[in-house]
């Protein structure tokens, strides 16, 4: 079984997360419409999500990368400056 980490949900209900596969650590987004959709999960690998435009749901998925960079305090002090 795939873990997951929500990364938005819209207005609407429509839900994206960031998979998992345990096993080989593959990662994807897993797409889950609203149950008047059909609720139906989808599976999309990471690079046709960030092609499919810039959508809240791509800047969630952007912004949570983006965490993964550590500043050094270096740098974040001189960007106080500026």
């Amino acid at each position: 079984m795939s873990e997951r980490r929500e990364l938005y949900r819209s207005p609407n209900g429509d839900s994206w997360f960031l998979g998992r596969e345990p096993a080989d650590g593959h990662a994807f987004v897993i797409h889950q419409p609203n149950s008047p959709s059909g609720g139906k999960f989808s599976h999309v690998e990471l690079g046709e999500f960030l092609r499919k435009g810039m959508g809240p749901e791509q800047q969630a998925l952007l912004r949570l990368i983006g965490t993964l960079v550590e500043v050094p305090p270096f740098a974040a002090a001189n960007d106080d400056q500026t």
